[in-house]
């Protein structure tokens, strides 16, 4: 279920960290090498980085008011928002474990930087998965199905997907289970609306990975692996994830309008989608300048929070605007 996705992003989603870290040679993990600079941050920051934090807790706070809209109570909603997190945890840290090998000498990566054994790193990896799906498990049969197929695209990223021309299509199918993981957890069916919901997640998803994708293109290059971005070029990338963006935007207002959806509600939706076309804009233009890595990371963060702050408007909208009916 990547947010609205890094490296997720879910089950994106744990395609960057969102500390990118979309692609990598194929290799085998081994023990790490010594580090080779400074650390730039705090030891604890640096640990923290391992399970991709921002990815995670955006896509739980997603899926949390998903639910909420849904109409579960708070401790259903919070169940199922700490459970996604944990499995992006997961995923996040299995990305950098397969990555030690690429990662060499990054003082900002926890493993290579020796503040993480590559050991404690699977651990960590397995247990979050576990508790993921164990609270997966304690909504229902039908949320845990959910889960473990969201695991399971991530897990398809880390090992196949990754340092490839498709990297992007993890991010694409998991970012569309957030709300359908949301929702179904809280009412154990899906609305007709969800035919709109699913199609227009999956092309955010894409958005998502193709930013992403353009941040990592020296660090794909130096590894020997390839990616949507090299071949397309960085140019033709942005302007790609730009364009969806703008459809993603067009079609989360007009849909809005058709449905009738309470006019304060259409307006959060305007102001939330200037948020990732922002960002996709700053994007374009970081690439059109030769700016470095540090303004297109920027970029695509804005983009992932601001995909998430649609998604929370727009379901909102939607469900306020068909009331029980949505869920029904």
């Amino acid at each position: 279920m990547a947010v609205i996705g890094s490296s997720s992003i879910w089950w994106t989603a744990s395609t960057s960290s969102f500390t990118s870290s979309s692609g990598g040679a194929a290799v085998t993990p081994q023990d790490p090498p010594a580090p080779v600079q400074a650390n730039p941050a705090s030891p604890w920051v640096v640990r923290a980085r391992l399970v991709h934090p921002f990815p995670s807790v955006l896509d739980g706070i997603v899926v949390a008011v998903v639910s909420l809209v849904a109409g579960a109570a708070f401790p259903l909603a919070l169940q199922l928002g700490l459970s996604v997190m944990l499995l992006q945890f997961a995923i996040g840290a299995g990305n950098d474990v397969m990555d030690v090998a690429r990662d060499a000498g990054r003082a900002g990566k926890a493993i290579p930087s020796g503040l993480v054994s590559l050991q404690a790193g699977r651990a960590i990896a397995g247990i979050c998965a576990a508790l993921g799906l164990a609270l997966a498990l304690s909504v229902s049969p039908l949320a845990l199905v959910v889960a473990i197929a969201g695991l399971g695209i991530g897990i398809a990223y880390d090992l196949r997907a990754r340092g490839t021309p498709f990297s992007w299509v993890p991010m694409a199918v998991g970012v569309p289970m957030l709300p359908v993981y949301g929702w179904l957890g809280a009412t154990g069916t899906l609305p007709p609306v969800f035919m709109i919901i699913v199609p227009l997640a999956a092309a955010a998803g894409a958005a998502l990975a193709i930013a992403n994708a353009v941040v990592d293109v020296e660090r794909d290059a130096e590894a020997g692996a390839s990616s949507i971005a090299a071949v397309l070029g960085v140019v033709r990338a942005s302007e790609v994830a730009l364009l969806l963006q703008l459809v993603v935007a067009a079609v989360a207002l007009a849909s809005g309008a058709v449905l009738a959806t309470p006019m304060g509600w259409q307006i959060a939706v305007a102001a939330s989608a200037l948020v990732p076309i922002g960002g996709a804009l700053f994007g374009a233009f970081a690439v059109a300048r030769g700016h470095g890595i540090a303004d297109r990371e920027l970029a695509w963060e804005a983009q992932a929070v601001g995909l998430g702050l649609l998604a929370v408007a727009w379901v909102s909208g939607l469900g306020a605007s068909m009331g029980a009916g949505l869920g029904s």
